[in-house]
């Protein structure tokens, strides 16, 4: 025969799991915090260092996870919707802000993550300089064959048609083609620095 709970034995089990779900409710707000401070950080907003300051030891750790998830998903080659001349400061300044951020949530001064912050931002700086010299050297070999057809076009209209490489799909394709070849060149270095950062969290 089984053993029969007590009312108050019941009691308590209820009492215990409502401990439980409050504690991982409490987790859950404190990294959804986290990754909230995280953006308004990386706009100017907030201060993360101040912040983990005021929050109690028990929330700490998942605050820290909220912010690590934002900041981590910034260490990216840039994007290249705009020049490299554009987007170079923008991206310096983003590398070195993500850093300062990640800094802050480690336990301690960490060397082994200081070095890969110094060499992501060698390593973007140098992707930005060879987008450039990627950029003017496409459109150099492409010039012949879109001075043809714009002499193709011009001779078909009757009038002088001047062409915008970037309106071109058979352009379109070449650039995209050599800037991916050298995107590829450079995100597996990316990937294994994300990969370290994420170890280096993780050991706390």
């Amino acid at each position: 025969m089984g053993v029969i709970k007590t009312a108050l034995e019941i009691a308590l089990e209820k009492t215990e799991n409502v401990k439980g779900d409050k504690s991982t409710i409490n987790q859950f707000d404190a990294k959804r915090k986290g990754k909230k401070l995280a953006n308004a950080f990386l706009a100017g907003e907030a201060d993360i260092a101040d912040e983990l300051k005021k929050t109690p030891a028990a929330d700490k750790e998942s605050l820290k996870q909220g912010i690590f998830d934002v900041l981590i998903t910034q260490i990216a080659l840039p994007a290249r919707e705009t020049s490299a001349q554009e987007t170079s400061g923008e991206n310096m300044n983003k590398i070195e802000k993500t850093g300062k951020g990640l800094s802050a949530i480690l336990n301690h001064k960490n060397n082994e993550f200081s070095a890969i912050i110094k060499m992501l931002t060698q390593l973007f700086s140098q992707y930005l300089q060879e987008v450039s010299h990627y950029e003017q050297a496409i459109k150099q070999q492409y010039a012949p064959k879109l001075r043809k057809k714009e002499e193709e076009i011009s001779r078909r209209m009757g009038r002088e048609v001047r062409l915008d490489p970037m309106q071109d799909p058979e352009y379109i394709a070449f650039y995209n083609q050599n800037m991916n070849a050298l995107k590829g060149n450079y995100e597996d270095a990316v990937e294994q620095a994300r990969e370290e950062i994420k170890e280096i969290f993780n050991k706390g």
